[in-house]
């Protein structure tokens, strides 16, 4: 180990050799094994040793059930490395899916556009590099202009990737949506790197599989929702709506109960919940 490396994980787990050479392995089993991640390698240990570079490994976005053996398993990461597929699993899943995504994404170096819109209005922020660091539980930036913020993992709603222009080449961004300390709804746009925003596309997306909604709403309850996430004070919905105060209570009750909106306080004042933002967000692009 060199001395810039650190470990950031030393575990016992499982892996399975599901493709080689292009080749599915369909009698492939799962081995017991020892998993050392570190901020350059993951290694594989048994009675031999493999070791992967991280800057050549794909984290693929869907399972490679190859046969029976690897279907058995309901979690696991499986990992590309110019065109051969292992399967890794370990007690803690998350974990070290988590530390995985730390490992390449710490301290890298990628540009923001932040906030991009808010409350569904286009700002006019300028593309500006950022420094990246992951938690448990949110994706952390500090800006060059000295701004920080947040995104939690657990709050994010909509997120789409486009081809745009950044620093005068063509990119991918990732364009996500989540909301300030305040609650407002921000979007912000993130590219790079390629192999940074692959990566970070499945770590941020991991949290808006949680969120997405699949609902069937009436149009006078999306109406409801767009106002709030266009920040309509919660108090003020009758009259931007045009219903009564009693049918925005009952539909207030209805949406809580979808897990649309969450009460912040009693006399049911509102926020929309990351599904609910996502809802919103969708009908507003459909309008």
């Amino acid at each position: 180990m060199s001395n810039t490396e650190k470990k950031i994980e030393d575990t016992q787990g499982k892996y399975l050799h599901a493709i080689k050479n292009g080749r599915e392995l369909t009698d492939a089993e799962w081995q017991n094994c020892r998993i050392i991640l570190t901020t350059e390698r993951l290694l594989i240990v048994t009675d031999s040793k493999i070791a992967m570079p991280l800057t050549e490994i794909d984290v693929l976005d869907e399972r490679v059930d190859v046969n029976r053996n690897a279907a058995s398993e309901s979690y696991y990461t499986a990992l590309d490395i110019d065109g051969d597929v292992i399967l890794v699993t370990t007690a803690d899943y998350q974990g070290f899916r988590t530390n995985f995504f730390r490992a390449i994404l710490d301290g890298a170096v990628i540009y923001v556009k932040h906030p991009a819109v808010v409350g569904g209005v286009i700002q006019g922020s300028e593309w500006q590099r950022g420094r990246l660091t992951v938690t448990d539980d949110t994706v952390r930036m500090v800006l060059e202009d000295g701004q920080k913020f947040v995104i939690e993992r657990d709050d994010i709603g909509e997120m789409e990737t486009d081809q745009r222009t950044v620093a005068d080449e063509e990119r991918s961004v990732i364009e996500v949506e989540h909301t300030d300390e305040e609650g407002t709804s921000l979007q912000t746009y993130l590219s790079g790197r390629q192999y940074h925003i692959s990566v970070l596309k499945q770590l941020l997306e991991e949290g808006a599989e949680r969120n997405r909604a699949d609902l069937d709403l009436t149009a006078t309850e999306q109406r409801v929702v767009m106002a709030l996430y266009s920040g309509v004070s919660p108090f003020a919905i009758s009259d931007f709506v045009g219903i009564d105060v009693e049918r925005v209570e009952e539909i207030y009750d209805q949406l809580i109960e979808l897990d649309v909106i969450e009460v912040v306080r009693e006399r049911k004042e509102v926020s929309l919940t990351p599904q609910g933002r996502t809802i919103a967000g969708e009908a507003m692009g459909e309008q």
